[in-house]
C-alpha cells in the first residue's frame, strides 16, 4: 500500500492517505474519500501484527468496486428506510432508492462516496468534517458533520460523531469496516466466537425491512448472549436467516450493562487461533451484525486477495433501521437546537 496510490483530486477536492498510531504500534490508515479505514494493524497473541480489515490497495480500486462500503462512514442514515420515504411534521420526504426500492446507507451517493475535509491530524488522532447540504439524497436540512478518530494507548479505536442541523431532520451514522481477526487475507470468520449483549433483535421481512416488533433471541440462531461460533447456526433453516442471507440484523442492546466510562457493552469477538479479541462499546441502542454473506468483487483486495463470502463480519453501532417509519423504535430525529452525538469504540486485546 503506497500513499501515492491515494493522492488525487475528486470533484476538485484533494484526496490522500492519512496514518495514525498508538504507543504499542497499532496503526490505522484512512483516506478522506468516504472516511475509509483502509488498514488496521493489530498484534496477535505472539505480538505479530496483521491487517484485520478488508479493503483495497489503491483509491482507484475503491472507485471501481461494487463493495463500496468497505471501512467507510455511513450516512445520513445507516441501514434501510422502507420505500425511501418518511414523514416529518406532516411533510413526506422522498429519498434516493438504491436497494430493491428502498433507501440504504444514505442513498446513491451517501457519505461513503464524498470527499471529507481533514480538520486535524496528529500522531494518534484524525478529524474529518463536511456539510451535507439541504435535500442531499432527499434529506432536509443543512447538516454539519464531524467525525473524530483516536487510537488510544489502551488499544481502542474510538470514533465520535457529532452533527448539527438548521432544520428538523433524521440522522443515523455508523462505521462499516469488514473485520477478520485472523487477518484480512486469512479466509472464513465462521470459527470466531461472538457475544452480543442483546436479549432481543428486530426481525426483518423479505425486503430486509424490520417488521417493527422486538423478538426474543432465546431458542433462535440469534442468541449470542453466550460465546458462540459465528458459523454454528448458519446452516439452520430459519426464515430470518433466509431473509438476511445469513446474519444481517439489528440487535437491541441491553443498556444496563455499561463499561467503566459509561458506554454500553455491545459485543465481543474472540478469534481462537490468533488470540485476538475485539470488544465494541457505544452509546447507541442497537448494533447491526452482518456475517459477510454477500462479499464478492471482481477487484482483488489488498495483497492480491480475492475476498469471498463469509470472510469478514461487521458490527455497526446504530439506531434501528427504518426508525423514521416506526414510532415504537428510538427516535432518529434531530432538531436545530440539538446536537447529535454518537460514540463507537473498538477495543483490541489478546486472550
Amino acid at each position: 500500500m503506497y500513499k501515492k496510490d491515494f493522492e488525487t483530486t475528486i470533484g476538485g477536492q484533494k484526496v490522500g492517505l492519512f496514518t495514525i498510531a498508538n504507543m504499542h504500534g497499532l496503526t490505522a490508515k484512512f483516506t478522506n474519500y468516504g472516511q475509509r479505514l483502509v488498514s488496521l494493524m493489530v498484534p496477535d497473541g505472539h505480538g505479530v501484527f496483521d491487517d484485520v480489515v478488508l479493503g483495497y490497495s489503491t483509491l482507484e480500486d475503491y472507485l471501481k468496486t461494487n463493495q463500496k462500503y468497505y471501512g467507510a462512514v455511513i450516512g445520513r442514515y445507516a441501514n434501510r428506510i422502507a420505500g425511501g420515504r418518511f414523514t416529518l411534521d406532516d411533510r413526506e420526504y422522498e429519498l434516493a432508492t438504491n436497494y430493491g426500492g428502498n433507501h440504504m446507507h444514505g442513498g446513491k451517493q451517501g457519505f461513503e462516496s464524498v470527499v471529507w475535509k481533514v480538520d486535524k491530524i496528529s500522531s494518534n488522532e484524525l478529524n474529518f468534517s463536511r456539510m451535507s447540504r439541504h435535500m442531499e439524497e432527499g434529506y432536509p436540512g443543512n447538516v454539519i458533520v464531524q467525525v473524530n478518530y483516536i487510537l488510544t494507548d489502551t488499544n481502542e479505536l474510538r470514533i465520535q460523531y457529532t452533527a448539527q442541523t438548521d432544520q428538523k431532520t433524521v440522522i443515523n451514522l455508523t462505521h462499516h469496516s469488514y473485520f477478520n481477526l485472523r487477518g484480512a487475507k486469512m479466509g472464513s470468520i465462521n470459527e470466531h466466537l461472538l457475544i452480543i449483549n442483546a436479549d432481543f433483535y428486530t426481525p426483518i421481512n423479505a425486503n430486509m425491512i424490520p417488521t417493527g416488533i422486538l423478538e426474543s433471541v432465546v431458542a433462535t440462531p440469534f442468541d449470542f448472549t453466550e460465546p458462540k461460533r459465528i458459523g454454528k447456526d448458519l446452516g439452520q433453516y430459519h426464515e430470518q436467516l433466509k431473509f438476511g442471507g445469513g446474519y444481517d440484523h439489528n440487535f437491541v442492546l441491553d443498556q444496563q450493562v455499561k463499561s467503566e466510562d459509561g458506554l454500553i457493552v455491545a459485543a465481543k469477538v474472540i478469534e481462537p487461533d490468533s488470540g485476538r479479541t475485539m470488544e465494541v462499546f457505544t452509546n447507541e441502542p442497537g448494533i447491526q451484525f452482518y456475517s459477510g454473506s454477500s462479499i464478492s468483487s471482481s477487484i482483488l483486495g489488498k495483497g492480491g486477495k480475492a475476498y469471498r463470502n463469509g470472510e469478514a463480519f461487521c458490527l455497526e453501532t446504530q439506531h434501528f433501521p427504518n426508525s423514521p417509519n416506526q414510532s415504537n423504535f428510538p427516535s432518529t430525529v434531530l432538531q436545530p437546537d440539538e446536537k447529535y452525538e454518537s460514540i463507537c469504540v473498538y477495543k483490541f486485546n489478546t486472550i
